[in-house]
């Protein structure tokens, strides 16, 4: 029996595993790893990790999650460390291996929750480094509703290059450089060994910094926890902090959906927005918000970004990447800045146990007027993310214009359709399309996919041959948060589902307009349900057992974060109070 009495063991889920003559059988298995009788009878805490050998973004992990074993121990108590699955979207982007990303993030927080209830932990400590793990792992986290803390791995450090930072952006637009005969080999080799120097994710603002920047602001993670690079040792001290305040969650039954509410996902679009992070956060907001039972869809977070100012440069919309951030004082100054004009709630609980408004008491840092600007002098008046809507979408579109002027946010061209995004980068590629056009890429949505792909290549290919403002492009899928130029994504209804996006034709004309909101195409309601009345049907798709066929079958729509189950709200047990 534990002699620690902090905890009272009688109402943690670890008790039916470790408590009582009945649970003998169970406790030889935990003696037979070297554990204490003093550990069994501790509170017992999931330390999930996404460590592999995929990609940079995860291959630090394996050591910062023995920090985080450490100050669990030093609070109390019993770390038990576990893996789960990533699929790194870098290196899954522009072929079939993109389908796997999206279906990814709810693998990773069903796979979390297994762990969890199969071996009854009283707490979670989730450790991600990549796209689609940081939500995955919050997800998790907040379906469990158990003690949490959410660490990430940290960035990766900038490449140089002629004495310039080089990111893994350049990369793949060099790939266009090269098509368009701008580039040689050498060139193209060169950049692709010295662009990625070290362990982290991508550096710019793209999905993963994004992420990381909620994770603080929704209050999972401890404040200034997500800014240093993955390479710094300086992370190991946030792991052990995490684990120490895991515990003191623990003794104080502060559980994640406490800390998650719907002003702290207010707080985290204001982030997203602020920083001009990336349109997946459109998507993953509501997903997090749908397992706390949270109406929060698209619309709701891109009301948020329409009135949020954007002030924070970094990349791909402006020059900095996340150890600039980092070295400016991070995501607590960014918050300390939107505090100011009173666009954040300062009531939430977070990590720590302390409310918001008294753990950036703590910030004396201001911004540096550079890397982050003062709000009252902002980069635009809007959030570097907008939504669109219109009779193109009704179920809304999304679309990152930091770093764009007001005079580019507004587009009307012809379409020029594709069928799947591998047709349109062949296209774009030999270079069949005119400037003007609006590129239409459908069925790639979260069902008809299936997995809601990303496009970076795609776009990636469009600026690399200097076209990036000259077209515009739209699609059912989803864009890397290292796009940049005109490219809305998430368009709904999609087209498996039989959206408008699946009625239209080449010569169509679509104005596009971030400025008002608008995604429209010049056709009447008569002409577009005609259309639908003579509609084929949804494209038909190869993916027909496996994972991808199930998750096909239970995904929904973008607008709700392409989630798989009902969530909260139909729930009628609750794990911790089992």
């Amino acid at each position: 029996m534990s002699t620690n009495q902090r905890f009272d063991k009688s109402k943690l889920p670890s008790r039916h595993v470790t408590e009582g003559p009945a649970r003998a059988p169970h406790r030889s298995y935990f003696y037979a790893m070297g554990i204490s009788e003093e550990e069994i009878h501790q509170p017992w805490v999931g330390v999930a990790t996404c460590w592999n050998e995929a990609a940079p973004c995860n291959i630090a992990l394996n050591r910062q999650a023995q920090s985080v074993k450490m100050g669990v121990k030093k609070g109390g108590g019993t770390p038990r460390e576990f893996t789960t699955i990533t699929v790194t979207d870098g290196i899954a982007m522009g072929h079939e291996g993109m389908r796997s990303s999206l279906a990814s993030r709810d693998a990773i927080a069903d796979t979390v929750e297994l762990t969890m209830r199969g071996h009854c932990y009283d707490a979670l400590v989730g450790l991600a480094g990549c796209d689609k793990s940081l939500p995955g792992m919050m997800m998790a986290m907040v379906r469990l509703n158990v003690p949490s803390v959410f660490v990430y791995g940290g960035s990766i450090l900038p490449g140089k290059l002629n004495g310039k930072d080089v990111v893994v952006q350049d990369v793949f637009e060099a790939v266009g450089k090269h098509a368009a005969g701008t580039m040689s080999d050498a060139e193209l080799q060169i950049l692709e060994r010295v662009a990625c120097p070290s362990a982290g994710a991508c550096g710019g603002q793209y999905t993963a910094n994004t992420m990381a920047c909620v994770s603080e602001a929704i209050g999972l993670a401890l404040l200034n926890s997500s800014g240093a690079p993955a390479p710094y040792e300086s992370r190991d001290q946030y792991g052990d902090f995490s684990g120490q305040a895991v515990m003191k969650l623990i003794e104080k039954n502060i559980r994640a959906r406490d800390v998650v509410t719907r002003k702290a996902l207010e707080n985290a679009a204001r982030v997203v927005a602020c920083t001009g992070g990336s349109t997946n956060g459109g998507l993953h907001l509501p997903a997090i918000a749908h397992e706390a039972g949270i109406d929060f869809d698209l619309f709701d977070v891109c009301d948020i970004f329409r009135d949020t100012p954007y002030f924070v440069n970094l990349r791909p919309g402006g020059d900095y990447v996340a150890k600039d951030l980092h070295e400016a004082g991070g995501v607590p100054v960014v918050m300390k800045e939107l505090a100011r004009a009173g666009l954040l709630h300062l009531d939430c609980l977070t990590a720590s146990g302390e409310e918001l408004g008294d753990a950036l008491g703590r910030i004396t840092h201001d911004p540096d007027g550079k890397v982050i600007h003062f709000i009252d002098a902002p980069i635009s008046k809007t959030g570097g993310v907008v939504g669109l809507r219109g009779n193109l979408a009704p179920d809304g579109a999304i679309v990152k214009v930091a770093g764009m002027s007001e005079e580019e946010q507004v587009f009307t061209g012809p379409a020029n359709v594709f069928e799947c995004e591998e047709e349109a980068f062949e296209a774009v590629q030999k270079r069949q399309y005119k400037e003007g056009d609006v590129i239409v890429i459908r069925n790639e949505g979260p069902a008809g996919g299936p997995g809601m792909r990303e496009m970076l290549s795609t776009t990636a290919a469009l600026s690399g041959q200097g076209m990036g403002k000259k077209v515009a492009l739209i699609t059912d899928g989803r864009f890397s948060g290292a796009t940049r130029g005109f490219c809305v994504g998430h368009v709904g209804p999609e087209a498996a589902h039989g959206g408008p996006i699946a009625l239209i034709k080449n010569g169509d004309m679509i104005t596009l307009n971030a400025v008002t909101g608008e995604i429209s195409v010049d056709l009447s309601d008569e002409e577009l349900a005609k259309r639908k009345a003579e509609w084929a049907g949804p494209k038909k798709t190869d993916y027909n057992s496996g994972s991808l066929w199930k998750y096909a079958k239970l995904v929904g729509s973008a607008r709700y974060g392409a989630v798989t189950h009902p969530g909260a709200k139909a729930e009628t047990h609750v794990y911790m109070d089992q």
